[in-house]
C-alpha cells in the first residue's frame, strides 16, 4: 500500500512534530508555502517530494518551483497547487483523481465528481486559533484522509 504524506505552509517552519509524522511515507507532497529551500531538502531525506510554490516562496530558490505539478503513486493521479481559487482546470475531465491544496491553513477534505480534495492544513506557524495539520492519505479506494494535529502529539 503506497502512502502520501501531505504538508503545506510551514512558512520556514519545520516542526520536529511534522518530520516524525512524514516518517513511513512513500512520498511527501508540499502544497506550497515552503518558506526555505531547507525545508525541502530535510523533507527529501524522508522521501521524494513534490511541491509548488506558494505566494510567499520568492528569491532564487523558490524560482525552480512550478506552480502546480502532477503526481502518479501507484496509479492515482495527483493535482497538486498552492490556492484551490487557482484551479483552472476540470480534474474528473482531466482524469484527476485528487487535488492536493494549501494557503488557506484550514485542514479538511471534501469528495466531488468523483475527485478527492484535500487541504493538509498550516504545519508552520499557528494563525489565528487554526490546528497545526499535515494529513496521511492511504492510497486505497475509497481514499480516507487522516489528519495529524502536530499541536496535539506528545512524543516521549
Amino acid at each position: 500500500m503506497t502512502v502520501l504524506r501531505l504538508i503545506s505552509d510551514t512558512h520556514g517552519l519545520l516542526r520536529p512534530e511534522a518530520l516524525r509524522a512524514l516518517q513511513g511515507s512513500d512520498l511527501v507532497i508540499h502544497a506550497g508555502d515552503v518558506g526555505r529551500l531547507e525545508i525541502l531538502d530535510r523533507l527529501r531525506s524522508i522521501a521524494p517530494v513534490v511541491a509548488v510554490k506558494g505566494n510567499i516562496d520568492r528569491g532564487p530558490w523558490a524560482s525552480a518551483l512550478p506552480a502546480t505539478a502532477v503526481a502518479e503513486p501507484a496509479g492515482v493521479r495527483i493535482y497538486v497547487l498552492h490556492d484551490i481559487h487557482d484551479l483552472d482546470l476540470d480534474p474528473a475531465a482531466a482524469g484527476f483523481h485528487v487535488v492536493v491544496s494549501g494557503h488557506s491553513h484550514q485542514p479538511g477534505s471534501t469528495e466531488r465528481g468523483g475527485v478527492l480534495y484535500i487541504n493538509p492544513g498550516s504545519a508552520g506557524p499557528r494563525r489565528f486559533r487554526l490546528p497545526i495539520t499535515v494529513a496521511r492519505l492511504a492510497l486505497v479506494r475509497p481514499f480516507s484522509p487522516v489528519f495529524i494535529r502536530l499541536d496535539a502529539m506528545l512524543f516521549t
